[in-house]
């Protein structure tokens, strides 16, 4: 399937929303750096990313400007993309008396096709600090926001450009606005599920040709997809699950289970004490993040012997927040399949990711289209490191028990009360301090417990559930009463931003 809409990816941590958008609008979009333009073949449109940079940095990220006007398709540049855009027409920016970062008005001035079906006053989402200070010659304002600023250019016939997020559920008439550009192409959608997991299982077998592939799976959603993708693709696998010591009540004989009933079989490694005994005594979430994903790689080497390709469920989350994508995006944190040793072995094209372009809910699609059963798919996500991130601070035997126990006890009173599908994420975390409590007239100093419950589209925002008293009243009471060392229960109201999903 030829690709429709290349987007230019300037760094923005929603670049890859944009994608998802399009493809939701029935364009098959990916992501490419900005300087692999003069390579690209047979588009129909491009969209320049957000980003970090300011256009006026000696060291601002680019366009080959000649390029992208003999293409001569619609474009669309989305604030770094806009303001990069109307420099290269012969404009120029100023920095902002203060940065805008959140919610604002839209005012319509022009009636342009980019606005049909827009409401007048639609929240957007901002998230920049130059503005424009003059415009090309020929250009005009199509929108300002209520300060008066402009929000958005256009430079010619089908090239607009918009300072704010359109790609961001916060921009509450974003997807239209993206649904009016794509109206300027001269090609009508062709993306669907069926058609990209026909492009992803042609694109597998060329890439491993006749090599084994060693895969490593954990019983979420993506490993799981991942395995049956290779599965149906009909290349030689190797799928490993590793006890990597981290993982929740009862989860080892439960992953045995989902794979022999998807028709997978898997070879299951206990590494448990290597894993706790490296982890021993360090606190630093980045390090015991690089020691987890450096460990998973020592046990798939040593139990596998020679490995000529590694396959891994790697989302485009993971990518994004651990700045791995080839971007300037900022590190959030390093997910443990983006550690130096993988990249390493990337670099080396020993690394297989054909999930890396995904959000969790596309994996989701492509995983029905396979037959993989609701309840694997609808499996909550569950961090690769597992309970370590979950643990702050120093990570001990005891405190993993009592994790898992009160784990246990929140998953199915929320499955039994039917609240588990209506949340995205179910998190316990036991926190690094304790605290004073009394139990039976005696003084009791222990863990307190975190439950955190959120929904998401895409891991990349996040909200809190407010999941019903009652609900949590008895949660609360049966952990109390029911796990040894915990004698105070939390329930988390952050929302992502500015807090991550997971405490690590």
């Amino acid at each position: 399937m030829d690709v429709q809409i290349a987007v230019l990816d300037y760094g923005s941590q929603y670049s890859q929303l944009i994608v998802r958008r399009v493809r939701e609008l029935g364009y098959y979009a990916k992501l490419y750096s900005p300087e692999s333009l003069p390579t690209l073949k047979n588009l129909s449109g491009i969209i320049l990313s957000g980003g970090p940079s300011s256009v006026s940095d000696a060291d601002a990220p680019d366009v080959n400007f000649e390029v992208l006007q003999a293409l001569n398709l619609p474009v669309l540049g989305v604030c770094y993309g806009m303001q990069l855009l109307n420099q290269k027409f012969g404009g120029n920016l100023k920095p902002g008396t203060t940065s805008e970062y959140g919610p604002a008005k839209l005012r319509i001035q022009d009636d342009s096709t980019l606005f049909n079906g827009v409401e007048e006053n639609s929240q957007i989402w901002m998230s920049h600090s130059d503005t424009v200070a003059t415009l090309p010659e020929g250009a005009k304002i199509l929108a300002r926001n209520e300060e008066g600023q402009p929000v958005s250019l256009q430079f010619k016939e089908n090239w607009f450009g918009i300072q704010f997020h359109p790609e961001v559920t916060h921009s509450h008439d974003g997807r239209q606005v993206l649904k009016n550009y794509l109206q300027c192409l001269d090609t009508e959608p062709e993306f669907d599920v069926e058609a990209f997991k026909q492009e992803i299982l042609k694109e597998i077998v060329e890439e491993v040709g006749d090599r084994e592939v060693v895969c490593g799976v954990s019983g979420g959603v993506d490993s799981t997809v991942l395995a049956v993708l290779l599965h149906k693709a009909g290349v030689k696998i190797h799928p490993i699950f590793v006890d990597n010591g981290l993982l929740r009540k009862n989860e080892v004989e439960e992953v045995q289970a989902q794979f022999k009933e998807v028709g997978v079989e898997i070879d299951t490694v206990d590494a448990s004490d290597r894993f706790l005994d490296a982890l021993e005594g360090e606190s630093d979430p980045e390090k015991k993040r690089k020691i987890i994903g450096n460990m998973f790689l020592d046990v798939f080497f040593s139990h596998a012997g020679d490995i000529q390709l590694f396959a891994q469920g790697t989302l485009y989350p993971d990518v994004i927040e651990s700045a791995t994508s080839g971007s300037k995006a900022s590190v959030i944190k390093t997910h443990h399949n983006r550690v130096n040793r993988v990249m390493e072995l990337k670099a080396e094209g020993k690394v297989l990711e054909p999930l890396s372009e995904l959000f969790k809910d596309e994996v989701r699609a492509l995983g029905r289209s396979m037959g993989v059963p609701e309840r694997a798919l609808n499996r909550h996500p569950f961090p690769g490191p597992g309970l370590a991130v979950r643990c702050p601070g120093m990570i001990t035997r005891e405190k993993l028990d009592i994790l898992r126990e009160a784990d246990d006890i929140f998953t199915s009173t929320l499955l039994r009360t039917g609240w588990y599908d209506k949340i995205w994420q179910a998190c316990t975390t036991i926190l690094p301090s304790k605290s004073v409590g009394v139990k039976g007239d005696v003084r009791a100093y222990e863990f307190p417990i975190s439950l955190r419950a959120v929904i998401s589209e895409d891991a990349m925002t996040a909200d809190w559930v407010e999941i019903p008293y009652p609900i949590l009243r008895e949660i609360s009471n049966k952990i109390l009463n029911g796990v040894k060392g915990v004698n105070r229960v939390l329930f988390d109201i952050s929302t992502k931003p500015p807090a991550s999903i997971e405490w690590e």
